[in-house]
């Protein structure tokens, strides 16, 4: 597994000091401009190292929080340990980090949350004041790949944050100064081990006053969540995929590793870091573009298992986050992915050779428009009409890569006053199958029918689900019981299409084709 980097925040302003003359012949208006500057203070940091003495290893930032220095941020440094800067009264936030110059002894960093400069300052940066930050997974034979660490402080309606990346775990944190407002201070702490069979995810999360002074956290196996992410390989697309795992809230920093595709990616993770996003880069052709899916905010609980598996059939039409149709006023916008995969993730890019959109007003058609697959605009003649949408998009390749997937919708509609839902639905089939879109011939298949859209939650007034192994020639009919249609497989090496036919409870209908959905094996 490799880990990501990414390089350490570094902002190095250059600062106009303001002087100002006195006397009695500077002319007025250069006495009106300079009583409009903004009072500065100097201030003065020291460094010291685990010794006590004075260091040059060292990088600190001072970052402008509010009052009139807010939008300062200056990296002061000077190579004797002692480093003057002038700044305008505000307050400020520091952090400074020290090290040995061996990257075996770590790194000391020290947060100052609130600094107010209202006067000239003198502190001291000491790394004899901080303390370990031991975070260990439950597994001793876990490699250590990177840690970040945030802090984020508010004040007067500003936020500023500072971070830290570490290529080693012997990382130690002190905090610095006053303390802030109850609640202010805001922490991070995110740590990423790998195995030779699986991942570690430790996200830590605080509140205060203050910043961290150490941090001890020892996770048993009992405690952590498990997130297994599965990579197809439909045929044609086998090769290396790309896995990204991160925390969903707060600033943060996650883990990629590649995966060679039919495979599994195993992390443990900690429920208190809240939920998770992944994104998965499916493996292209050469010169293809970069076909992405995400799953973010995904819940987790100590004990339990969550799986999400991309890019494996049967692929077709999503509604999930969207609701597909849209009218504002006279417009029509059309955005329905017609090739999720079969856990409805949506691809950013899906491999296709041909995609058309046609609307119908009355039976006379409207327009086609073609491009990318489930995506239009029509211009509509006002007033109220029935409607039929029909959207096709047609790819290559062995069965069980959805060689062609349709969707047609029948619905009422009139003007509007802004955007206005369009009453359509799609069908989700998720039977089970293996990582290359196949299915055992010869037996007997149990497939999930799920509604979604306009028709979900109860509005279904019909919903009929056919099954073709000729490649749509002929269709033969499969009753929907308790959610689910059972087919039984044809033989070896057959694409298997699916077929439904949908009316909700206000007579709005859906027709969606997908041909080959998956094959037997």
């Amino acid at each position: 597994m490799n880990s990501s980097s990414v390089s350490r925040r570094s902002a190095l302003r250059t600062l106009a000091v303001a002087v100002t003359l006195v006397g009695s012949t500077m002319p007025a208006w250069n006495t009106a401009a300079s009583a409009a500057e903004p009072a500065t203070y100097t201030l003065t940091i020291n460094h010291l190292d685990r010794t006590g003495h004075k260091t040059a290893d060292y990088t600190t930032h001072v970052t402008g929080v509010s009052g009139p220095g807010a939008d300062e941020a200056v990296q002061p440094y000077d190579a004797s340990g002692t480093t003057t800067v002038r700044l305008p009264k505000g307050r400020y936030l520091l952090d400074s980090a020290l090290t040995t110059g061996t990257a075996a002894n770590g790194t000391d960093w020290v947060v100052q949350p609130r600094l107010d400069l209202d006067h000239d300052t003198t502190i001291t940066v000491d790394a004899r004041t901080t303390a370990p930050v031991d975070v260990t997974p439950p597994d001793s034979s876990a490699g250590f790949r990177h840690s970040v660490m945030f802090v984020q402080v508010k004040h007067d309606g500003a936020v500023r944050t500072a971070n830290l990346v570490n290529g080693a775990p012997n990382l130690r944190v002190a905090h610095l100064g006053p303390d802030s407002e109850p609640g202010s201070v805001e922490q991070w702490f995110d740590s990423y081990w790998t195995t030779e069979t699986a991942g570690y995810a430790l996200g830590h999360t605080f509140t205060g006053s203050r910043a961290l002074t150490g941090l001890v956290r020892h996770p048993a196996a009992k405690d952590l969540a498990t997130v297994q992410i599965r990579g197809a390989a439909r045929p044609g697309t086998e090769g290396r995929a790309t896995v990204d795992l991160q925390p969903t809230a707060g600033p943060t920093l996650g883990i990629t590793q590649a995966l060679p595709t039919p495979a599994t990616a195993t992390y443990f993770v900690t429920p208190e870091r809240g939920t998770w996003d992944i994104t998965y880069w499916a493996p292209t052709a050469p010169g293809a573009a970069s076909n992405r899916y995400s799953a973010n905010g995904i819940a987790v609980r100590a004990g339990s298992t969550t799986t999400h598996t991309f890019d494996n059939a049967v692929f077709g039409p999503d509604l999930t986050d969207r609701p597909g149709v849209v009218r504002d006023g006279d417009r029509l916008a059309v955005d329905v992915p017609l090739l999720a995969d079969g856990d409805g993730h949506v691809p950013s890019s899906p491999s296709y050779d041909t995609a058309s959109t046609t609307l119908h007003r009355n039976g006379v058609r409207v327009g086609t428009k073609t491009g990318t697959p489930g995506k239009a605009g029509f211009t509509l003649e006002p007033g109220p009409a029935a409607y039929r949408l029909t959207s096709t998009v047609k790819r290559g390749g062995a069965p069980g890569v959805a060689t062609r997937v349709t969707t047609s919708w029948t619905f009422t509609s009139d003007t509007t006053g802004g955007p206005v839902p369009v009453p359509v639905s799609a069908v989700r089939f998720s039977p089970e199958l293996s990582p290359t879109g196949t299915a055992q011939a010869n037996e007997t298949l149990r497939v999930p029918v799920t509604v979604l859209g306009a028709a979900a939650n109860g509005r279904v007034r019909s919903v009929a689900v056919s099954v073709s192994v000729d490649g749509g020639t002929s269709w033969t009919r499969v009753p929907v019981e308790r959610g689910a249609v059972e087919i039984h497989n044809p033989r070896a090496g057959t694409g298997v299409s699916l077929r439904a036919a949908l009316t909700d409870t206000d007579g709005n209908t859906l027709t969606q084709t997908v041909i080959d959905a998956y094959r037997t094996r």
